[in-house]
């Protein structure tokens, strides 16, 4: 197993959803991949927490990285969060371009859950993908 290509996919995948002209037009800048320091904006997109279990196997070293990305809102309902989170899809759905360190052999859209949070006051739906990666050029 490697961890050392969980910065290179997230790099990749920020890389990607920035480069998107569907994703800034519903959205601008606002996708994060650290915390929002300031002024939240009332929609935006980030990069979330991620899990990682090992796929290394005789040929080299891999791991398979189950990553969140998350679209909040404080609109009153889901409706643009959802057409948010279909565009984030759509944009990762496609390659995501060369890792730093190692390669991509598959993304693919796991699941999703919406949800407000306690006061009512947000909206929330949490992407999960799954990269496998391998840490071969």
């Amino acid at each position: 197993m490697t961890y050392a290509l969980s910065g290179a996919l997230k790099k990749a995948v920020y890389q990607r959803l920035t480069g998107s002209d569907a994703l800034q037009q519903m959205v601008g800048d606002a996708i994060f991949d650290a915390p929002r320091v300031g002024a939240i904006p009332s929609l935006y997109v980030s990069i979330g927490p991620e899990v990682v279990q090992a796929r290394s196997d005789r040929s080299g070293a891999g791991a398979r990285h189950d990553f969140t990305v998350s679209v909040v809102t404080d609109n009153a309902g889901f409706q643009q969060a959802k057409a948010v989170a279909g565009t984030v899809t759509d944009v990762l759905s496609g390659p995501i371009g060369p890792l730093d360190r190692g390669r991509v052999v598959a993304l693919n859209f796991r699941r999703a859950r919406a949800r407000r949070d306690e006061a009512g006051q947000q909206r929330r739906i949490d992407l999960i993908f799954r990269a496998l990666l391998d840490d071969q050029p």
